[in-house]
Formats: structure tokens, C-alpha cells, sequence
């Protein structure tokens, strides 16, 4: 019953957030493209400049915590905060999305509604009295209902649950996802209907010719997402670098190369497809089909105005721009192939689903779900064996080009490693679990006491305590807040002595010491006098009971 509602929670606050991103940006960039090119150029501008500015200040200045895309903040705070999310912090990041998505920025909608869905769920646990230790469940169940409500896909919202926020397509909450992901396909059929959210002429069997242009289709995809994912990463980097900018108006500058690149191809093409999620102009492309050359600008154009929005904190998702980015290389693909391959209208639509699929498998790196994503948005049976072999492609090159995907690689710039913990499945295996079960081998340490240091430590890093190590020497613990003090007064803070574990001792052993600690930060060692080697938290020491609980 519990999953149920959150499926059914999830499932409205996720159309309603599709609603009116869509009717909105309808509504307001319909009624520019109506008007003449220097008053398209000069409205155009001031809406995509006060809605970026608005987000902006939302998400800095209100909510910080609902900043970004939203599905690695949701991970994080599945993996690291029992599942909690703020009920502010979800009502921000609505409003945010939707003046940043039908404002015109390039970016989709699946990851914001995935934190919402997911934080709402969390927040509906805790109204029904569930305690803080079993946010978990809910966080996950409302992230598949969210997503199988925005998209009419309640398969993949199940797999990419599995794939990229559990990690794990055994988990024990297989049937939960499962259950939210069917309640929040039936509010969607309830209050929209069951349709695809891409029409597109039928598909049945499409010429073997066809296959020898897969590989080129995946391959140019996968690069693009490849190139997607460095170029956001790196610019979300560099911004964050630029103090001369504010935090809150970095999403402007994002906005204002959108809107030259938007501009640009809007007076040459009179195609919207830059701006916002660009699903009409992708949906005629598969209806209607699309010359190579204006596939190529289009692809082009989205991937560096995608890049500008995402790099500099836009307030979206990355599934439509990939989704658009990899049919334009699917169709510039087939447009090529036809000087040489004898290619029908529907091997041009598989063409443009491959790139589709491989686009988003290479930057998401979750195989099941690139596949059944595009198979739920087209309903066409035919595109099933392309869209496997274009995603083996797009994984293989993705892979080669580095070794995490972007979900992970944002959390890490956040300064979060997600240490996932698997607890024994009793009790008692759980008192006789080393403490080196629970350590985090990487630990984040304090190497200096000088104050530009101890900030930068403090702004990189959301960590409550640090080992401070000099000299290669431990010297003790700090925590956050006698850092924040040292450095309003100017003094040098003053340290704590560690309290270090071996390895080989239980949880049982040491949690009278646990319990006397005032850090609960606790350093662990292979041997007596040794070096430590990790750190656990008593915070990690919550989330492993927690899942134990589950």
C-alpha cells in the first residue's frame, strides 16, 4: 500500500511538471516564432535571459541542494542520507525547471523529475510516520514512478532505477520498483493517455542494407555523447573556478549561447530545436523525416548549446538533449548512406533510433535501459535488434573513453564518492562485521592548517570531519565547525585526538568506543602502529543498519 502511494504521488507531481513545461513553453516561444527576426531576436533573448537568472537565484540563493540535473543528487541522497530530501527543496526544483526548461534552456526534464519524484515519495514516508531510517525504499519507488510518468515508460524507468541508482538489477527492492513504475504509468495513461511520446510511421521490416550503416550511426552517437559529457564536465568545472562570476548568474551565460546558437539556426532553419527539450522538431524529423544537412547543424548546434547549459548549472536533464542529438547523427547517418546504400524511409528511422540509443547509452552507461527507452517512446518491435547492436557499440566506445559515467563524475566533482555498503543478512553477522567492512579506502585528508587550505577544503568537500596528516605524520581529527570558527576568529583550530581501529576488530569490539567518541569520525588501521588505511563514519555505520533493516 505504501508503494502504491508513492507510485501514485510520483506519478502526479511528474505529469504536472511535464504539463507545464510543455504547455508553457508552448505557449511563449509559439508566440515568438510568429513575430519577425528582430523581434524573435530581441524577445527570444529577454525571456532566456530573466528565466535562467530566476533559476539561477532559486538554486543558489533558496535551495542550493536542488541545484543540477537532479538524478546524481537524488543518488546521493539515497546512498548517503537514507533516502532524505527536502520537501523545499523539491517544491524549488520544480518552479526552477520549469522557468529554465520552457525558458529555453537545453536540457530535459527526466532529472529533475526524478529528484522530485523521488524527494516527494521521501517526504509522503515521513507524513505517514515511516522513520528517517527507511527513506531508502521510498526514494527509490517514487524515482521509478517519476520517471515512467514523464516519459510512458515504465520499463526503463525499472531498469535505470536498477542500473544507476541502486546499481544492483538483484536488489531486494526489485518489487517495489516494479510496483511504483506500473502506479505511475497508470496515472499517466489516466491523465494523458497511453500514446508513445514519439509517433513515427510504422516500422517492419527494415532492409538488411540498412545493418551496414548501424555501426556508423552508433559509433558518430556515442561520440557525440562522449564529446557531451567531457565538454559539460569540463565547463561545469572551469565555472566553478571563475569567482568573478556569481553562482547565481553562471546559468545567464548559458543561456545567452543557447540563445546566439538558438537564434542562429531559428533565422537559417526556422526550427526551435535548440531551445528547451526540442521534441517537435525531433518528432517531425521522425515523421515527417529531415534533410542530412539540417540534421548535422541541428546535431551540432544542440550539443554545444547543451554543453553551455549544463556546464554553467542549468536546471535540467540530459535525456532529451542526448535523445535529440543522437537522431540527428542517426539521420545525418542515413542522408550519407544513401549515396551508396539503397536505404527505405523506415531504414532512416532506425538509423535515427540507433543514434538515439547509443547517444544516451554512452553518456548514462546503462545498457537496458538505452535499449528499452527507445523501444517504449517508438513502439515499433522492428528497431529492437539495431538498438542492441548500436548500444553494444556505444558502451565499447564509452568505456574506452573513460571510466565512469556522467552521473558518477558529477558526484565526484561534488565532492561525493559513493561508498556502498552490503551488510550480512543477520544480526549477528552483523556484530561480527570488521570494521574495515565499512571503511572508505580513500579518505579525504587535511594535509595543511593554512587558511585558503582549510577553505578550500570546506568548499570542495561536504564532510563533517577530516584526519589532518603533515609531514606524513597523523596529527588528529577537526571538524567542520571548528574549522568555521578558527577561521572567523583568524586563530588555528584546535585538533581532536583520533580514535583508530584495526582492521580485524568487530563491530561488537569497538562500540563502547564508538559510543565514547565526540568526532564520529573513526580512523582505520591494518595493525597496531600502523598507518591508517581508511575512515568510517557513524554515519555509514546508519546506512549499513539501514539497508540491514530493508
Amino acid at each position: 500500500m505504501l508503494t502504491a502511494i508513492y507510485g501514485v504521488s510520483s506519478g502526479l507531481i511528474a505529469v504536472a511538471f511535464m504539463l507545464s513545461v510543455n504547455k508553457l513553453f508552448g505557449w511563449v516561444w509559439h508566440r515568438l516564432a510568429a513575430l519577425g527576426t528582430l523581434d524573435f531576436i530581441l524577445a527570444s533573448f529577454s525571456v532566456i535571459a530573466l528565466s535562467s537568472i530566476a533559476s539561477g537565484i532559486l538554486m543558489t540563493k533558496v535551495r542550493p541542494d536542488a541545484a543540477g540535473s537532479g538524478i546524481p543528487q537524488l543518488k546521493a541522497a539515497y546512498w548517503k542520507d537514507l533516502g532524505v530530501v527536502s520537501f523545499l527543496a523539491v517544491l524549488v526544483k520544480f518552479i526552477g525547471g520549469v522557468l529554465a526548461l520552457a525558458g529555453g534552456s537545453s536540457l530535459g526534464r527526466e532529472g529533475p523529475t526524478v529528484f522530485m519524484a523521488g524527494g516527494l515519495s521521501s517526504n509522503v514516508a515521513g507524513w505517514l510516520g515511516v522513520p528517517y531510517r527507511r527513506r531508502r525504499h521510498a526514494a527509490a519507488a517514487g524515482a521509478a514512478a517519476g520517471l515512467a510518468a514523464a516519459f510512458n515508460t515504465p520499463l526503463a524507468a525499472i531498469s535505470f532505477v536498477l542500473e544507476e541508482i541502486l546499481g544492483d538489477l538483484n536488489s531486494r527492492l526489485l518489487g517495489s520498483v516494479v510496483l511504483a513504475s506500473v502506479c505511475g504509468a497508470f496515472v499517466v495513461y489516466a491523465l494523458i493517455g497511453s500514446q508513445p511520446s514519439f509517433a513515427m510511421p510504422s516500422v517492419d521490416t527494415p532492409s538488411w542494407n540498412m545493418y551496414f550503416a548501424v555501426p556508423f550511426a552508433a559509433l558518430l552517437g556515442s561520440l557525440a555523447g562522449v564529446l557531451f559529457q567531457r565538454g559539460a564536465l569540463d565547463l561545469r568545472l572551469k565555472m566553478r573556478q571563475m569567482p568573478m562570476i556569481p553562482a547565481w548568474l553562471r546559468p545567464f551565460t548559458g543561456g545567452l549561447v543557447t540563445w546566439v546558437i538558438g537564434c542562429s539556426v531559428f533565422i537559417s532553419c526556422h526550427r526551435l530545436g535548440v531551445f528547451g527539450l526540442g521534441y517537435e522538431d525531433l518528432s517531425d524529423a521522425l515523421l515527417h523525416g529531415i534533410g542530412w544537412k539540417i540534421a548535422a547543424v541541428l546535431a551540432v548546434a544542440k550539443l554545444i548549446a547543451t554543453v553551455a547549459s549544463y556546464g554553467t548549472g542549468g536546471c535540467g536533464g540530459i535525456f532529451s538533449p542526448t535523445l535529440f542529438i543522437g537522431a540527428m547523427c542517426g539521420f545525418f547517418t542515413a542522408g550519407v548512406a544513401k549515396h551508396w546504400l539503397h536505404l527505405t524511409p523506415a531504414d532512416e528511422l532506425v538509423l535515427a533510433a540507433t543514434g538515439m540509443s547509443a547517444c544516451f547509452g554512452a553518456v548514462v552507461r546503462a545498457p537496458f535501459t538505452s535499449i528499452l527507452m527507445i523501444f517504449e517512446m517508438t513502439h515499433q518491435f522492428g528497431m529492437v535488434p539495431a538498438l542492441m547492436l548500436g548500444t553494444l557499440i556505444s558502451q565499447a566506445v564509452a568505456r574506452l573513453a573513460g571510466h565512469s559515467n556522467f552521473y558518477e563524475e558529477v558526484l565526484l566533482q561534488d565532492g561525493h564518492e559513493i561508498h556502498k555498503i552490503a551488510p550480512p543478512p543477520d544480526l549477528t553477522g552483523w556484530h561480527n562485521m570488521p570494521v574495515s567492512a565499512l571503511a572508505n579506502k580513500k579518505p579525504v585528508a587535511l594535509t595543511s592548517l593554512a587558511p585558503d587550505a582549510l577553505k578550500a577544503a570546506l568548499a570542495k568537500h561536504p564532510y563533517r570531519c577530516f584526519p589532518v596528516i603533515t609531514d606524513g605524520s597523523l596529527r588528529g581529527l577537526i571538524t567542520r565547525d571548528t574549522i568555521e570558527h578558527a577561521l572567523a576568529l583568524g586563530t588555528e583550530p584546535e585538533l581532536e585526538e583520533p580514535v583508530i581501529f584495526l582492521a580485524n576488530q568487530t563491530l561488537h569490539e569497538v562500540e563502547p568506543q564508538m559510543i565514547a567518541a565526540t568526532a564520529g569520525l573513526f580512523l582505520v588501521a591494518e595493525t597496531e602502529g600502523a598507518p591508517a588505511t581508511g575512515v568510517f563514519t557513524l554515519h555509514d555505520l546508519m546506512r549499513a543498519q539501514a539497508a540491514l533493516l530493508e
